[in-house]
């Protein structure tokens, strides 16, 4: 679930490894360049995590953020 604090939407996905976690970084990577919108995310082994906000709006929450996280939220169903 994401959850905004600190100006940011969040969110920790968890995977069954590395390769899944992998995987779904890139799916994300697509949706992004997609989008036209780029999170800051961190890997550690079956663990992603993910923050969004709109630097040229000043590094807060928009629409533009909302959106992508759905999408990305919908490559998990």
């Amino acid at each position: 679930m994401w959850t905004e604090e600190d100006n940011k939407l969040k969110q920790t996905f968890s995977f069954k490894n590395f390769s899944e976690a992998f995987a779904f970084m890139t799916r994300v990577a697509i949706l992004a360049e997609v989008h036209g919108h780029h999170p800051w995310w961190s890997n550690v082994y079956n663990k992603v995590t993910i923050e969004l906000n709109t630097h040229d709006a000043g590094n807060i929450v928009t629409e533009k953020d909302r959106k992508l996280a759905v999408a990305i939220s919908e490559l998990i169903v």
